[in-house]
This record gives C-alpha cells, structure tokens and sequence, in this order.
C-alpha cells in the first residue's frame, strides 16, 4: 500500500501558550489522518495530559517534536503555507483552504509541505509569515477570530477529503436485509388498502388514487424486506384491532380492548 500523501503534511505551531490548544490540534490530526506536528517556542508538552484531553493519540504524540526556531521545524520544507486572518500591506498570494489544497498535496511529491498556525492572542508574526510560500485565510463572517484547533481542523478536513483519505470504514447494519421481492409488495399492498378500507379512509377519496400515490411513494422510498414487513404489520395490526373493537362492543363492552 503506497503512502499516503497526508504523511508528508506537517502542523508548525508557533508560540502556542495553551496546552488545551495543542490537545484539540493533536485530536483534529487524528481525526484526519496527519501524525507529524511541530511545536515551535510553544508551551511545553506534557503527553500525559494531552491525551488525558485527547484519547488513543499516543502515535501522534510520539511523533511530535519540540523546537526553539521556526527554522528548525520547516527548513527541510519545499512548501510552506502560514494560515492567518490579517491584511498585509505587501501583495501576497492569499487563498482559502479549499483554493490551496491541491497545490498543498501536489508539492508531497517532492518534500514535506508545512501548514504554519500562529500563537492565540496574535497569530502569526510578520518574520513568521514571510517564510511562507502563500497565506492562508479561511472565509469567515466580520468575525473572523477562530480558536486555533478550529482552524487547523478546517485546513485538515480539505486535506483528507481531498486526498481520499476517508479511511473509516462504515459499518453496514447489523442485520442486513434483501430488496422485498415483488410478491411481498404485493401483500404489502393489499394489507395497506384492507387498513384504509376498515378506518373509511376511501369514504371521501377515490381509492384508486391513493393506492397508487402509497405505491409510488413505497417504491420512491425503497424499503428492505424487513422495513416493508414492518409497514405491513402495522397495516394488519389496524384491521385486526378494528376486529376486536367489534367483538367486545357485541359482547357489551364499555371499552374497547387496549384502551387505558
């Protein structure tokens, strides 16, 4: 199985100051399919506590490095993008999260490729994103202050979508159930019409017509054998509870049977 592009997405933290920051980043990574995180001049990490906030992300933190200087975390880089929500005055090439993403996981190819996030308070100082090969802004309303693991979760979530990373596999149901074959629609059906017929539901309307909407919309909805015997049974139960709502007012009944 060839490597997945992902694994050559490093996350930079600089000067991050909270602890609780870096365990929802370390949880969006896992989440995502990333596992190579840099923490420069940042809070110290303490793994015990991290996972404590993040459960089973032992290999993403055993993966973790610590660094003085931003040099150290993406020198080795042939692409680095610094995710910020400020205005520069200099012309720089700003895309969304979306925009860069294919250039993000094209440039995998020949090295490792930086996501660059800011400390909380300020983000990203003028040094730190003059490093970068393109700004990131992720739209936001006027508001545009979004907690740090939010943000890095935006940028990881393009990633491995685009990337094909959905590697989660969904379980099917517990017990899975054919296609009705079309004898069982048929009594389906005919029970659903018995049901109308002993509620005078076709009093006011046009049989004819309503069965043919039931069976339009039955067929629209496409229910397993075992949704359709469900729907049938209740169609059944309505005309067997009608039956012993008669039998007991013959046989003098103040109630019917299964009231409260």
């Amino acid at each position: 199985m060839s490597e997945s592009a992902l694994a050559r997405i490093r996350v930079v933290l600089h000067e991050t100051q909270d602890l609780v920051n870096v365990a929802a980043v370390v949880r969006a990574m896992k989440n995502m399919g990333l596992s190579d995180l840099r923490l420069v001049n940042a809070v110290a990490l303490d793994a015990w506590r991290v996972q404590g906030i993040a459960h089973d992300t032992a290999d993403v933190l055993e993966r973790t490095r610590e660094q003085a200087t931003l040099s150290e975390a993406i020198d080795d880089c042939v692409l680095v993008a610094a995710f910020t929500a400020r205005h520069r005055a200099a012309r720089w090439a700003i895309a969304t999260p979306r925009e860069v993403t294919p250039r993000l996981l094209e440039a995998t190819q020949d090295g490792p490729v930086a996501l660059l996030f800011g400390r909380e308070d300020r983000g990203l100082p003028n040094d730190a994103l003059d490093r970068a090969h393109v700004h990131v802004s992720i739209p936001t309303t006027a508001y545009a202050s979004l907690n740090l693991a939010q943000a890095v979760m935006v940028a990881l979530y393009e990633l491995h979508v685009a990337a094909g990373d959905a590697t989660r596999a969904r379980k099917p149901p517990r017990k899975d159930a054919p296609p009705p074959a079309v004898v069982e629609l048929e009594r389906f059906h005919q029970d659903v019409e018995a049901a109308l017929t002993a509620i005078d539901f076709f009093k006011t309307r046009y049989p004819e017509h309503v069965l043919r909407s039931v069976r339009s919309l039955v067929a629209r909805a496409g229910p397993n054998a075992r949704e359709l015997s469900l729907l049938r049974a209740m169609a059944i139960e309505v005309v067997r509870y009608l039956e012993r709502v008669r039998r007991g007012l013959r046989s003098g009944e103040s109630e019917p049977p299964g009231a409260p």
